[in-house]
């Protein structure tokens, strides 16, 4: 645009090189010839300005005689005089000049050249000017010069800013006259302004910000939080239905956005500023509208009712308003019991600043009746005086006298009964109902109904147990178990209490969540655990009274039996299973977060098209999300029982990682033979071939590639479990299959990404047959284990026995304890591709074929008077082999194993006949032993498990044929 205007401006004159001193110069002369801005030359001034601003940083970095003449010249003059113009164009040019102050000052880098653009107070002359706000283009510019100008300030440059003899401080009172402005960005830039002004250390500019500024200041932020708070809690009462939750949202981050604004103050530790908002925040905030709340049967008297009352006059609100269900008492200033407790559990989650979360404790733990009926003030002074008691006790009281306090009298010969009254807290001894704070929190955690205010009150609960600001005694024997000695010589004689009430009513809502059709979500139910662990744990150990243990153990049988319920055959139910358990692992439940999601303001909902997460509402009336709440109920619960009982997990997951073969994982295939794996060429989507060789675990199926620096090894190139494979025969070529292996169940999204879809082409019709045959029954196997460990960890009757290998390591290359990589081979199997490992069965436990054989062979009434003798049983072992040559062959089932002989081999093969498994001797029955002894050792090779089914198979078919089998 400057170019296109040259010939305005006298632009035969103007430098070649726009980066240069003369440059600056005839830029000078432009703004001298145009200092009355018009609409004609609107255009001209607004790209000089932007040049100058160009020119500036470039010298900043290079030239200093750029500055110099700048400073010489004071072309800062000229910006005032153009904003001072009220001509028509001069709104365009101040956007343009607030624009190239902004970018100015954000890149002057050199301290020198910043205090030559502060010198001659322009900078607050121009801060002061009274400029068109209506326009939010200015208003947008001027706001974000302040803030960049506040980045700038230190010890040095403050003084610039404040004029400590008229004291004057345009920055700062400028600035926050912007604090509650409608624009949300206008408000954060006012509180970094003002954040960065009391990081400052100048004890002059402090003291003028705590003596004209702060109070007034922190009374409009205090006075605007709680007229926030009253929309906020008039959009929860006008949005049952879940119709404005983006309204509710933004109410719910501006209060978290004014928390944290205010603990950012108080943990600057400026002892005069902090003194002054703790004193707004407790006497017009937090006791008056947040505290006061929590009881509606009492209407708080003397000072409380006028702070109240005036602040309803202020916020206007609307009495006849309807109440939608929620307690509210809009005539005394008073939000909802549910908004009140989400409001003080944000608090305690967010400010850490003692004096104002401690006072907030003792109030909602402490207090009792008698003071609460007397106002805000009688509530301070008692907690003033509380605290005063508390520091003269720990003054007077050494180690050994405070040792000495918290021993209690050993008592001997006293009963059970006793010893339970011992341990009851001062909570239960006294009457809750003196506390009408306490009350009504323990009154919320009912969920008789639904856990609409149970969950916020199990917040609050939290959020003060672990507070740092809190001291322990304020928590200690109500929100933390308490230590006693019981002897006055030795500290190891301890004795410990916890809030046994409070411990009642967590495990009430465990056993309740426990149940078919409750109305607990799940995220009450984890909250609930996790503070019930805080409650008992002490010292590393529990300290759980025989009760409350029988109790927990019942919740832990009642959500077992609410699971087994849901137990299935079907394969979804595998999927659910691991799928949960590997979205709980991952992710814990983090508080803080959760009381950043307003959706729980609203009244719990069952329907997932509000979008709400699935663990902070009911589950639908559908099948599978009952099913997903009472899996996640059973993981919950059992893993409190474990960490209440000092114990481990042993079965979970299902899969253990450290069992599987993992991708680039060398492998030793030197033991074995070429036909354990079924060589195979993979046809990706993209067109490319690769030659692998297929092997087919107990759990996964691996795509090995020859080693080519060490013969007989193999590399893992990809690796899938069985469980997740598909596998669809080619219409047109019997050699070829079609294989897709998904992806693991992980985290939230239930969208099944493909790991690996392929076309694989075999040597020939029956390796692919061997291939699919053995992928299919690897698929159905692998889940039936995982189904069976599944069974065991539900008590299902029918289903006791050791863990599932699954979980164990049962993986080929893993079962075998203490065997290094080298020392893992593939052992020749029943047919190609399945690589049988040496099963070593523990003593005792023998395979259903030799069991059902065993128990066939012992029963007298099965055997004949002659056949009893050892001697007879030789015989009739021999003539049954002989009576199996003489048979008539029968037709073999299309479903049956395909026999490893009946591959093609090549001419100049030898097919090895030896046995490839390796068994390990197992109590025998001295007819079994003896019979084993006479048989042929090809007859002996089905032992694993794996394999039984093969057996099993062929008995079938024989028993079909009416041929006599033993």
């Amino acid at each position: 645009m400057f170019r296109s205007r040259s010939w305005f401006g006298g632009g035969w004159g103007r430098p070649k090189n726009p980066h240069s001193l003369e440059h600056l110069k005839y830029l000078y002369n432009v703004l001298s010839r145009n200092q009355t801005v018009s609409e004609h030359n609107r255009g001209l001034l607004v790209e000089t300005l932007r040049s100058i601003a160009e020119i500036l940083i470039w010298g900043d970095q290079n030239d200093s005689s750029v500055f110099d003449f700048f400073l010489e010249k004071n072309m800062l003059s000229f910006f005032l005089r153009i904003m001072r113009q009220r001509s028509g164009g001069s709104s365009f040019v101040c956007v343009q000049l607030l624009q190239t102050l902004n970018i100015l000052f954000e890149n002057i880098r050199n301290e020198t050249s910043l205090y030559y653009l502060l010198s001659n107070n322009h900078v607050n002359s121009i801060i002061v000017h009274k400029f068109d706000f209506s326009d939010e283009e200015v208003m947008a510019y001027y706001i974000s010069f302040l803030k960049t100008l506040s980045l700038k300030l230190n010890a040095h440059t403050i003084h610039f800013f404040y004029n400590e003899h008229t004291n004057d401080f345009p920055l700062y009172t400028e600035a926050i006259k912007f604090f509650n402005h409608p624009e949300s960005m206008v408000r954060i830039a006012v509180r970094t302004l003002t954040l960065n002004v009391y990081k400052v250390e100048d004890a002059s500019m402090l003291a003028f910000i705590r003596d004209r500024t702060a109070a007034p200041y922190f009374s409009n932020i205090v006075w605007f939080i709680g007229k926030h708070i009253q929309e906020l809690d008039v959009c929860v009462r006008n949005d049952a239905d879940h119709q404005s939750q983006n309204r509710l949202s933004d109410l719910v981050a501006e209060h978290l956005d004014h928390l944290h604004y205010l603990n950012d103050i108080l943990c600057l530790n400026i002892t005069d500023l902090n003194q002054v908002l703790t004193d707004h925040l407790l006497h017009k905030l937090l006791i008056p509208l947040y505290i006061y709340s929590l009881s509606t049967v009492r209407k708080p008297t003397g000072g409380v009712e006028a702070i109240t009352k005036a602040l309803n006059q202020k916020l206007n609100l609307n009495e006849s308003s309807s109440n939608g269900g929620i307690p509210h008492e809009p005539s005394t200033g008073k939000v909802s019991c549910v908004v009140a407790l989400f409001l003080l559990s944000q608090v305690c989650l967010i400010i850490s600043h003692s004096p104002v979360v401690q006072t907030v404790a003792w109030i909602v733990l402490k207090s009792d009746r008698s003071i609460y009926d007397k106002g805000v003030e009688k509530l301070l002074e008692a907690y003033e005086n509380e605290m005063k008691r508390n520091g003269k006790n720990e003054e007077a009281s050494g180690s050994e006298s405070s040792f000495k306090d918290d021993v209690v009298e050993e008592h001997k010969n006293i009963t059970d009964e006793e010893k339970q009254r011992l341990a009851t807290t001062p909570t239960e001894s006294e009457s809750v109902s003196e506390k009408p704070f306490l009350e009504t929190v323990y009154n919320a955690l009912d969920c008789s109904e639904n856990d609409y205010a149970a969950l916020f009150a199990l917040i609050l609960l939290y959020a003060m147990a672990y507070n740092k600001g809190i001291m322990p005694d304020i928590n200690e024997q109500v929100l933390r178990p308490k230590k006693t000695y019981t002897s006055k010589t030795s500290s190891r004689d301890v004795r410990y209490t916890y809030n046994t009430y409070l411990v009642d009513k967590l495990l009430y809502i465990v056993l309740l969540s426990c149940q078919p059709s409750c109305r607990v979500r799940l995220v009450t139910l984890e909250l609930a655990l996790k503070l019930l662990v805080q409650l008992v744990m002490a010292d590393g150990k529990s300290v759980l009274l025989e009760s409350h243990k029988s109790t927990i153990e019942s919740a832990k049988t009642q959500s077992t039996a609410l699971l087994r319920n849901f137990y299935k055959s079907e394969e979804i139910f595998l999927d659910m299973f691991e799928h949960e358990y590997c979205d709980m692992s991952k992710t814990s439940l983090n508080v803080e977060w959760l009381c950043m999601d307003s959706a729980i303001l609203l009244p719990p909902t069952g329907t997932p098209m509000t979008g709400i997460d699935f663990t902070k509402r009911l589950p639908c009336g559908e099948q599978v999300e009952r099913a997903r709440r009472a899996i996640r109920v059973f993981f919950l619960v059992r893993n409190v029982v474990l960490t209440l009982n000092g114990e481990m997990e042993t079965q979970l997951p299902l899969t253990n990682p450290q069992s599987c073969v993992q991708i680039d994982q060398a492998l030793d295939l030197s033991i074995s033979h070429n036909s354990d794996l079924i060589a195979c060429t993979v046809l990706w989507k993209d067109g490319t071939k690769t030659r692998r060789f297929l092997v087919i675990d107990v759990l996964q199926l691996i795509l090995v590639e020859p080693d080519t620096k060490r013969l007989g090894w193999g590399v893992a190139k990809l690796v899938g479990f069985l469980q997740d494979i598909e596998v669809t025969g080619d219409k047109d070529d019997s050699r070829c299959l079609h294989i897709t292996i998904h992806r693991p169940l992980s985290g939230t999204t239930t969208n099944r990404v493909p790991l690996l879809s392929a076309k694989f082409v075999f040597d020939d019709n029956i390796r692919c047959m061997a291939a699919k045959q053995r992928l299919t029954k690897g698929r159905i196997k692998a889940r039936q284990k995982k189904m069976q460990h599944i069974a065991r960890l539900l008590e299902i009757p029918g289903q006791s026995g050791p863990p599932s290998p699954a979980f164990v390591g049962g993986g080929i290359y893993n079962r075998s304890a203490g065997r290094g990589l080298r020392d893992r081979p593939f052992g020749l199997s029943r047919g190609p591709g399945f690589a049988t490992p040496r099963w070593e069965s523990p003593p005792g436990v023998t395979h259903r074929t030799d069991e059902s054989r065993r128990h066939r062979d012992s029963d007298p009434k099965n055997l004949k008077k002659d056949d009893r003798t050892p001697n007879r049983s030789r015989d009739s072992s021999s003539s049954r082999t002989k009576s199996r040559e003489g048979s008539p062959r029968m037709p073999r089932p299309r479903s049956e194993e395909i026999p490893l002989e009946l591959i093609k081999k090549a001419s100049n093969s030898v097919i090895d006949m030896t046995p490839k498994i390796a068994i390990v001797p197992r109590p025998q029955l001295k007819e079994e032993s003896e019979e084993v002894e006479k048989k042929p050792e090809e007859e002996v090779s089905i032992s694993s498990e794996e394999t039984s089914f093969i057996a099993s198979e062929r008995r079938n078919s024989k028993k079909g044929g009416n041929i006599e089998t033993v």
